[in-house]
């Protein structure tokens, strides 16, 4: 028989208000009854946390950063309250850009719970407006080319990661670690990287197909336009995370390989995409081949992202 462990939910609102709202009223759905829902007002312009917390009033607790920390900073700070407090049992990462399926976290922690060699529990993420779609599984990490990628996959299968869209973390295996999220990432691979370091601490990371969350792919960082945001983390990060944790055969491998071809094809696909070279994705994508060189992380600046085509 399940017990119901407290579970703290973390959501990063960043000028998303109406998605966060949405992702918020979906949450109020669920079956799980011993949850808190702590938001994170990553830095937005205008005044979404005072919105949300006269609208949600007892239900949420609000965390109001003066700037955008990106998803590992947002993350550490309310996971660092969290600890705190003292009083959860998990930690439940979830994007705002997101609409959850009322018994989703109940499966996922009925699943932790009778399986103590889990550390990590991730749901089906299924696109926001053809929830028949796969927009995420199971993380399997693919060496040669650095990426992550969520592959098809029914039941409980065992994985390398699952996406920090909505991922459930054991507070006990948290403890294991001597930090929490890498905030050289800021955003992109930071889910990959957390779990990686859960499995070195013994645990298991777990993807079941049969708890369900509808997301709006990639809203938050442009990822849909691939924007030059986008460009610059996802590629700066996964030469950080190739450095991080790949061995030598395949950091000589990928570093080698996408130098070769990968950097030449991506031009070519710009090239192909615009009818011309943008100097602004070029410039911000040839920043982040050499800063995941130099292993330069953080946060890229306002400064080096204004620039005219």
């Amino acid at each position: 028989m399940i017990t119901y462990p407290k579970v703290s939910i973390i959501i990063l609102n960043w000028n998303r208000l109406k998605d966060t709202i949405e992702c918020l009223e979906s949450l109020k759905k669920i079956t799980y009854s011993n949850y808190e829902v702590i938001i994170v007002d990553n830095g937005s312009e205008g005044d979404d946390s005072d919105i949300l917390e006269k609208k949600y009033k007892d239900y949420i607790k609000v965390i109001r950063n003066k700037e955008n920390l990106g998803f590992t900073g947002g993350n550490n700070i309310a996971i660092k309250k969290i600890f705190d407090g003292g009083k959860s049992n998990y930690i439940l990462l979830l994007n705002n850009d997101t609409v959850v399926e009322p018994n989703f976290l109940l499966k996922l922690v009925e699943i932790a719970e009778n399986n103590p060699e889990v550390g990590v529990i991730g749901p089906k993420i299924v696109l926001y407006d053809q929830p028949d779609k796969l927009a995420h599984g199971r993380g399997v990490i693919n060496w040669r080319s650095g990426s992550g990628i969520g592959k098809e996959g029914e039941g409980l299968l065992e994985c390398d990661f699952v996406t920090g869209c909505a991922m459930l973390i054991k507070k006990s295996a948290l403890e294991k670690l001597d930090y929490f999220f890498d905030d050289d990432y800021f955003t992109y691979y930071e889910d990959a990287d957390l779990c990686l370091r859960i499995k070195d601490k013994g645990f298991k990371i777990i993807y079941y197909s049969g708890a369900k969350v509808r997301h709006k792919v990639g809203i938050s960082t442009g990822m849909k336009e691939k924007s030059s945001k986008f460009i610059y983390y996802y590629i700066r990060n996964k030469f950080l995370f190739m450095h991080k944790n790949a061995n030598l055969f395949q950091k000589a491998f990928f570093f080698s390989s996408y130098l070769i071809f990968g950097v030449p094809r991506f031009i070519l696909r710009l090239f192909f995409q615009h009818k011309r070279i943008k100097n602004r994705e070029l410039r911000l994508y040839l920043k982040a081949i050499k800063d995941g060189l130099a292993k330069r992380g953080g946060k890229l600046l306002p400064d080096e992202v204004e620039s005219n085509d």
